[in-house]
């Protein structure tokens, strides 16, 4: 046999098995003695098999590709942004041992999902999506299996993953303030005043809010910065801080990499971090602990996060029973270098 032309029939025949058997030893099912699995996978290994995913899905009517939507990513964000690598990697890590392949698809602020169905996908994992918005009623109508990531959907039919963000919010702010800070920012990549519709925004500023309440500190809104969640978005919110500065400030910034430009900015202006002030960020990307100063963070397992997504996503695909739909993974505190104790 050449390689280039080997097909399941040829494996079959020369390990003297059905064609069956070789499907059931690749897809891992069935009834194979540990002899013929190991012949027909040292076959599969010594001619490169590949199996014809094309034909499988128009035999199965499955495509074995799954699409990653994130709703308002604008173009470079993904590329900026190693929490979206993250994420990938654990979903990618989750679909591929089932022989499945992942594409990403950022759709702005457009509602039309129609490369849905042009693709043929067999399911989505949505990341940040509004449940009031025209993107998420549509990727409903497509009645395919999905998963929502970081949306904070109040429907319990659907299935769902997140980390504990309110605690997460709760978490750094409590930390600041026992750090002997009375005054914290809190930098927001949410445009407009955040909301419920805010998704893992909303809950970490409910979090921030309960450790100010429980200090006795008073919430002030002027001290809530939007524009945070990018590098750049970080970089020109330092302009927006620096009036606000004092030596009992400290600055919650809501991403890593939010935080990461916030740093570049206010050294741009002088302002030393931690020195002058303290900034914590918020996801724990792999950066996080390579940045001088070392960023103090809320860590949340952004790996897991994404296996945990598309292992929820397959289950509906198989049609196997899962016991719950809805996900929330821990989140901890990361102490670094970014932070120092108040000694005013």
């Amino acid at each position: 046999m050449r390689p280039k032309n080997v097909t399941i029939k040829d494996i079959a025949k020369e390990a003297n098995v059905s064609i069956a058997t070789v499907s059931n030893v690749i897809n891992n099912k069935g009834r194979v003695s540990e002899e013929t699995r190991v012949l027909v996978k040292n076959l599969i290994q010594k001619y490169n098999y590949t199996p014809d995913l094309s034909a499988r899905s128009l035999k199965n009517k499955n495509s074995h590709l799954i699409s990653v939507v994130v709703p308002y990513l604008a173009k470079g964000e993904f590329e900026d942004n190693p929490y979206f690598w993250q994420v990938i990697s654990g979903i990618e890590s989750g679909a591929s041992s089932e022989n499945f392949h992942v594409m990403l698809t950022g759709i702005s602020d457009s509602p039309d999902v129609s490369f849905v169905n042009e693709r043929h996908l067999d399911g989505l994992v949505v990341i940040g999506a509004n449940e009031n918005a025209d993107h998420f009623k549509n990727i409903l109508k497509l009645d395919i299996p999905c998963v929502f990531m970081d949306s904070y959907i109040s429907r319990a039919d659907l299935y769902q993953v997140n980390s504990n963000d309110k605690f997460g919010g709760y978490l750094g702010t409590k930390y600041l303030v026992s750090l002997g800070y009375d005054k914290i920012i809190l930098v927001s990549g949410i445009k407009g005043k955040i909301d419920e519709k805010s998704g893992v925004d909303y809950q970490r500023w409910l979090g921030y809010k309960q450790a100010l309440e429980e200090a006795n500190i008073p919430y002030r809104p002027e001290l809530v910065i939007e524009e945070g969640n990018t590098l750049l978005g970080g970089y020109y919110s330092a302009q927006k801080v620096i009036g606000l500065i004092d030596r009992k400030t400290a600055i919650f910034v809501l991403s890593d990499i939010g935080a990461m430009g916030l740093i570049r900015g206010l050294n741009e202006l002088g302002i030393s971090v931690p020195n002058d002030v303290s900034v914590m960020g918020y996801d724990d990307i792999f950066y996080a602990d390579f940045m001088v100063p070392s960023l103090t963070t809320i860590k949340q397992n952004i790996f897991s996060k994404g296996e945990q997504a598309v292992n929820l996503l397959l289950a509906q695909i198989e049609k196997r029973d899962f016991d719950e739909k809805t996900i929330s993974l821990p989140v901890e505190l990361k102490i670094r270098e970014s932070t120092l104790k108040n000694v005013s």
